[in-house]
């Protein structure tokens, strides 16, 4: 028996108005058209990052920067030296990326989820325990198999994104800007060349230091919100699900988990950024900085406070992200689920 029937068999069990009220339905791995589900997954998760993509641009020239720079300027010195190009640059690169990634992101997610899932209610945990622990689960597992075909992504289209940014001329003693390319497949030849592979792999740890956690709160948190806001509205709808009103909580269950996630890691990625496209040089050779030298510049910039640098569109950004990606994720599930024979 699946996850969700499971679950729905729990709460038929322990609830005697469930057949007036209805908690929205759960659809687990087992009830999914992979192929419907992953065709539709491209379509629908490559539209939100193309409407995104330019918050995360913003976000990463904040990053890198010696100073501190707000995002009026910055939008407005992108507008007007290199236009609308400007805000997609490293876009190709990053979609190219984003479709394998978050193939095997949904893949670990739900089938992390299921097994997980049902070993939880198997364990007489309760319905919030059992939906806790099997999505902080997958927010973990997920994250990690998504970070392996990330990274590498996240390396080239990072440096393309602050290509052009002239505040990055302005660099601090010891720290240079390494973005000298001119498309995409460029950068990767060039990293290829003066880095080796490894080079790809540049905060492949701090990387999953940021976003293993992090999904596997944001997926936990997710998971309670949606359980408390949508507890006292199923009472204004009976005999069938509404779905409206589920997207409703979806979004707001997204945005609250978005919050606090940001807040807490948002040093870890600025690091991150920070040694995926800066370099450092002594007696005038260029090599990778390390996490010691990144966080030794951050605090000759401005303390902690340079560690936040960003953090008013990477709060926006994963606010949005995340508020489209769960009401397009759990949309997305509904049309590839199996039609029931």
């Amino acid at each position: 028996m699946s996850f969700g029937a499971l679950m729905g068999e729990k709460r038929r069990s322990t609830t005697s108005s469930s057949s007036q009220v209805h908690m929205p339905k759960d659809i687990d791995w087992q009830m999914l058209d992979k192929s419907r589900f992953f065709f539709l997954g491209a379509a629908l998760f490559s539209g939100v990052s193309t409407a995104l993509y330019p918050i995360v641009v913003l976000k990463t020239r904040q990053q890198v920067s010696p100073t501190r720079v707000s995002c009026a300027n910055i939008s407005l010195a992108i507008a007007r030296f290199e236009g609308l190009r400007g805000f997609y640059k490293g876009f190709g690169t990053s979609l190219l990326g984003t479709i394998p990634a978050r193939a095997l992101y949904m893949t670990a997610l739900e089938i992390t989820k299921s097994s997980v899932g049902q070993a939880t209610v198997r364990l007489g945990l309760s319905d919030t325990t059992a939906l806790a622990v099997s999505n902080g689960a997958a927010g973990l597992t997920s994250a990690v198999a998504a970070q392996v075909v990330w990274t590498p992504i996240d390396v080239v289209s990072q440096r393309l994104m602050v290509q052009g940014d002239l505040s990055l001329n302005k660099h601090l003693p010891g720290v240079m800007n390494s973005c000298r390319y001119t498309s995409g497949f460029d950068a990767f030849r060039k990293i290829l060349y003066t880095d080796g592979p490894r080079g790809f792999y540049r905060g492949f740890g701090i990387s999953i230091l940021t976003y293993a956690p992090s999904n596997a709160v944001w997926w936990a948190s997710y998971s309670l919100a949606h359980k408390s806001i949508w507890s006292p509205v199923k009472r204004s709808y009976t005999h069938k699900e509404d779905a409206g009103g589920s997207m409703v909580v979806q979004a707001l269950s997204a945005a609250t988990a978005s919050g606090c996630s940001a807040l807490v890691t948002m040093p870890v990625d600025t690091i991150k950024t920070r040694l995926q496209v800066l370099d450092a040089e002594e007696n005038g050779r260029r090599r990778a900085m390390t996490v010691m030298q990144s966080v030794k510049s951050l605090m000759r910039e401005g303390g902690l406070g340079a560690c936040y640098r960003g953090l008013g569109p990477r709060w926006v950004s994963m606010s949005m992200s995340a508020t489209t990606m769960i009401t397009t994720y759990e949309f997305l599930k509904r049309l590839a689920t199996k039609k029931q024979l």
